[in-house]
């Protein structure tokens, strides 16, 4: 059974993403399509990455992963499509394909989109949908020969020195838990076995990796690495980033702090000892 994901920037309110699901379901109807979200930010590309990659780990090999994100960064000549690790992930040449794959994809195709003189969500969508069925039934050599020269962007590394790492806030969740780029295997590289401080305000730091949620009482602060292998920080049966004044990324400050060259990613720092 053929699977596509979507994704987008759109939100609920509006007709486009019925529009979108019909235009997919015209040129091939047997597909199902599954929505993993409709609010993702439209600069955002690392909590794009996030949910949407860590979402996909979970759907058959050969899913296609269809992400709406920031179409018109700058006016789209092309979508891009990309088989990697036993899925189709396609989205417009904005810098969000290697967000999510983390690394250039060997073998990168363009999805051409039709220009006209008024060029709208539906036009790029339609493009996508127009070439579904070969993608399934022969993959992506179907799309002719690879690109080479699309925009690259990567995710943020948290900054390290020896007895610090500085990260940041990636995504805060619908309960107000903060998760920070730094995954499992991260963390016990730079911790060397070293007791370890993480600070949420000058007076309230965690030195303590919980398994879940219930391993602290009702009330208290905790860390532990959640299903997608990231370090996320919460208070049980409360609301943390709003108790701690924890804010990710904003939308409303991105131009003012693009000019004055600061970080659009709160920083949370953790200490070694």
């Amino acid at each position: 059974m053929p699977i596509i994901t979507l994704s987008t920037d759109i939100g609920n309110n509006d007709y486009i993403t019925g529009a979108i699901k019909g235009q997919l379901l015209s040129a091939m109807p047997s597909v199902t399509i599954a929505d993993i979200t409709h609010n993702l930010s439209s600069d955002n590309f690392l909590q794009a990455a996030y949910i949407c990659s860590n979402a996909a780990k979970y759907y058959p090999e050969g899913t296609v992963h269809f992400i709406v994100a920031n179409l018109f960064q700058q006016a789209p000549a092309r979508l891009l499509v990309t088989l990697f690790n036993g899925q189709y992930f396609i989205c417009a040449d904005n810098g969000l394909l290697t967000m999510i794959t983390r690394v250039k994809p060997q073998h990168v195709y363009a999805i051409p989109v039709n220009a006209a003189s008024s060029l709208h969500v539906l036009q790029c969508t339609q493009a996508v949908a127009k070439v579904l069925p070969a993608l399934f039934q022969h993959g992506v050599d179907a799309l002719g020969s690879p690109v080479t020269n699309l925009v690259e962007k990567y995710p943020l590394r948290s900054t390290a020195t020896a007895n610090q790492l500085e990260s940041q806030i990636i995504f805060i969740d619908n309960f107000e838990n903060v998760v920070i780029n730094i995954t499992r295997d991260e963390f016990e590289e730079y911790r060397k076995g070293r007791a370890f401080k993480i600070y949420l305000t000058r007076n309230e730091m965690i030195d303590t990796i919980s398994q879940c949620y219930a391993s602290v009482p009702q009330g208290n602060t905790l860390a532990w690495f959640n299903a997608a292998g990231y370090l996320e920080l919460a208070i049980n049966k409360g609301n943390l980033a709003g108790f701690f004044g924890l804010q990710g990324f904003s939308e409303k400050t991105q131009h003012a702090a693009a000019i004055q060259n600061k970080l659009l990613y709160q920083v949370v720092r953790i200490y070694f000892e």
